[in-house]
């Protein structure tokens, strides 16, 4: 596991998103835009993924595009972040974009070491997802949601259930007490990526007390 580590090493907020060898380019701009959205002195660890689709799927899936399918390494990447976690003084945000939303917001069904979860048009489209998270609900006390306004108005019938799914879940959320928080953006799903996870790590860490 590669982790690239910046920002305040002293910090109390931690911040932790699983990327891919695509977002490499993206973490820089990521990281400026983030901290001119709050003041607040903040570590970031980014943690390479080996396998986009394997890695940070919670379990098995037929491919929606392409031909690659969905695995089930998600249980594996999370053993190896969670040890990232450990120490008691300091507030720890999952987070990511598009399957590493869900599956940040997939490990906040299984921990209760973590603060917040700061997911960016996350795939909650993803088969099965819903049932799960109604059977094992997400345990950090703040949720961020996005997505794009086009995300849901595609073809792929699979896929177009997603604008449905992530205003059930925040509805769920929201029911539940949970300080949660659903954005909409202009445009599609691959729209300003960095942009948007840097909106949500800020809003998820800004109102931490």
């Amino acid at each position: 596991m590669i982790i690239r580590e910046y920002g305040d090493s002293a910090a109390r907020v931690i911040l932790v998103q699983p990327v891919g060898q695509h977002e490499l380019p993206l973490i820089d701009d990521e990281i400026v835009q983030i901290g001119q959205m709050t003041d607040r002195p903040f570590r970031y660890l980014a943690v390479q993924v080996e396998n986009w689709n394997r890695d940070l799927s919670p379990w098995p899936a037929p491919a929606v595009f392409g031909d690659e399918d969905f695995g089930d390494g998600a249980e594996a990447l999370l053993e190896e972040i969670l040890p990232l976690c450990t120490e008691q003084d300091k507030d720890y945000i999952i987070g990511g974009y598009s399957l590493a939303g869900l599956f940040a917001l997939w490990a906040a069904t299984r921990t209760d070491t973590l603060y917040g979860v700061a997911a960016a048009s996350p795939s909650v489209w993803f088969p099965g997802w819903l049932e799960y998270e109604a059977a094992h609900p997400i345990q950090t006390r703040r949720v961020y949601l996005s997505l794009g306004d086009r995300e849901e108005h595609t073809k792929n019938q699979t896929m177009a259930s997603v604008g449905d799914n992530i205003r059930a879940l925040h509805s769920a959320l929201t029911q539940r007490g949970k300080d949660c928080k659903l954005e909409w953006n202009a445009g599609g799903h691959f729209k300003d990526a960095d942009l948007r996870t840097a909106r949500a790590f800020a809003w998820t860490m800004e109102s931490e007390k």
